[in-house]
């Protein structure tokens, strides 16, 4: 289906710059994720564990975006991934995986509304949580809906607070690390001793396999470039400098960060009760650490809802591009914007976040449990979708130089980003705090495949020319 030839494609707005699209994917990715399961993560692997299962989800989502460039230079459009999954997997699948990205961003939604009351909480105690996330609910509503380039600019100023204040704790930790930067407490400065204090793998290799899905989620986000793919000016040149540029970030951020907690925050003192970041705001004696690091935090939450209702609203609007769900869904407003799938994505955002306050036991936890399972499903299937992808092409006698950007190493980059994605999801059946992911998750896949074929049995198959379309 080319981007010609589909008139609801034609509405979008090609109106991201790089910036916007690299800021995008950034404020997708930091999060609560590095910001409080950094924490667990050296508790159960130790701190050497833990950044060598970081270093692996650095790999992981390098082979996943080099995968996702390929794709999404050759058929930019928006809501990519499911789309790449429905033309070179399966339409179910194409299916299974767009529910699967839309609620995990929708669960997000509604926690980060939450987590976001309970932000301003810390300073006007007498405010109910309600307020504020309705305060929050309503600001993120109209970043999205005044226009694409309205949303970008938001996003990318979310992105930048973050941004500096990474760069700015790892030079900071690295300070302290160091000595250049005394301890709150007077106690000297740890080096790298914390590293191998309890022994490389305190806790055997297993750890970091049951730990890989809360890695990998950690590093989600970095695929909203491929969501925003249709929405982006000159997307063969933006997109694989954007990835590049992106992966780079992605990494020194995230080594760097993990490498400063590690080594300042003794394995038997981390957790999740606590940010690992404001542990080490205390101990190197930052005067109001506490107001910082929570600005921070809200920062951070407030730029991940605003990543969230943009990608579940794309996602809706893709579903009913591909004649899945009614055509409301599709209509784009004279912005560029579709307001209707945004919307229902808003209420499923708010419907979320009132389970988490009348059902926080039962319905809220269950949804939340499928996010990290469902960001790696979606992992697997682009890389599942390049290979198929770039096999066909070959098949039908093109010339790899038609194609912009190549994905390095193939086909060993898919089938290695394909199996690290399944030892991930395989993980978490060792470790009982997450298991509860495969019982949700298993089920909810298996429901969309069959959801598919329920409301499809009459519908007739896609013709293979039109799976075979490349930009």
């Amino acid at each position: 289906m080319s981007e010609q030839s589909n008139p609801s494609q034609q509405q979008f707005k090609r109106s991201m710059k790089m910036r916007h699209l690299v800021m995008l994917s950034l404020g997708g990715v930091i999060g609560t994720g590095l910001f409080f399961n950094t924490g667990y993560i050296i508790s159960t692997t130790g701190a050497a564990g833990t950044l060598l299962s970081y270093l692996i989800g650095a790999l992981v989502v390098w082979l996943v975006m080099v995968c996702l460039g390929e794709l999404s230079v050759a058929m930019p459009e928006t809501g990519a991934f499911h789309v790449y999954a429905a033309r070179y997997l399966s339409p179910a699948t194409g299916y299974t995986v767009a529910w699967l990205y839309w609620l995990t961003w929708t669960v997000a939604l509604g926690s980060s509304l939450t987590a976001a009351g309970f932000c301003m909480q810390y300073w006007f105690p007498h405010v109910p949580v309600w307020i504020w996330c309705l305060v929050f609910c309503i600001a993120i509503y109209l970043l999205n809906i005044i226009s694409t380039r309205f949303f970008a600019e938001g996003e990318f100023w979310f992105s930048l607070v973050k941004v500096i204040t990474i760069i700015a704790f790892i030079l900071l930790g690295a300070g302290a690390m160091f000595g250049f930067i005394p301890m709150k407490d007077g106690t000297p400065a740890p080096g790298l001793s914390n590293l191998t204090a309890h022994g490389w793998l305190p806790n055997g290799v297993l750890p970091i396999l049951m730990t890989m899905v809360a890695v990998n989620f950690a590093f989600s986000g970095t695929e909203l470039i491929g969501i925003a793919a249709g929405e982006t000016q000159n997307p063969q040149k933006v997109l694989p400098l954007a990835i590049r540029t992106t992966v780079a970030r992605l990494i020194l951020f995230f080594v760097g960060t993990v490498l400063v907690l590690a080594a300042l925050i003794p394995m038997d003192q981390a957790g999740i009760v606590k940010s690992p970041f404001v542990v080490v705001f205390e101990k190197i004696g930052i005067p109001w650490a506490a107001d910082i690091i929570n600005f921070v935090i809200l920062t951070a939450i407030l730029s991940a809802a605003n990543s969230g209702l943009y990608a579940s609203g794309r996602m809706l609007w893709s579903l009913a591009n591909e004649n899945t769900l009614p055509r409301a869904f599709a209509h784009v407003n004279k912005r560029g914007v579709p307001l209707f799938a945004i919307t229902v994505s808003m209420i499923g955002g708010l419907l979320a976040l009132f389970s988490s306050v009348i059902a926080p036991d039962t319905v809220f936890v269950a949804l939340s449990a499928i996010s990290g399972f469902a960001v790696v499903a979606v992992w697997l299937s682009i890389c599942a979708s390049h290979y198929v992808f770039r096999r066909r092409h070959l098949q039908q006698g093109k010339s790899l130089r038609e194609l912009a950007y190549r994905a390095p190493f193939y086909p060993l980059t898919p089938l290695l980003g394909f199996l690290l994605c399944l030892l991930a999801c395989v993980g978490l059946a060792f470790d009982p705090a997450q298991r509860i992911a495969l019982w949700c998750g298993i089920p909810f896949v298996l429901f969309c495949y069959g959801a598919y074929h329920v409301t499809h049995k009459n519908k007739k198959s896609p013709e293979p020319e039109e799976a075979n379309h490349v930009a």
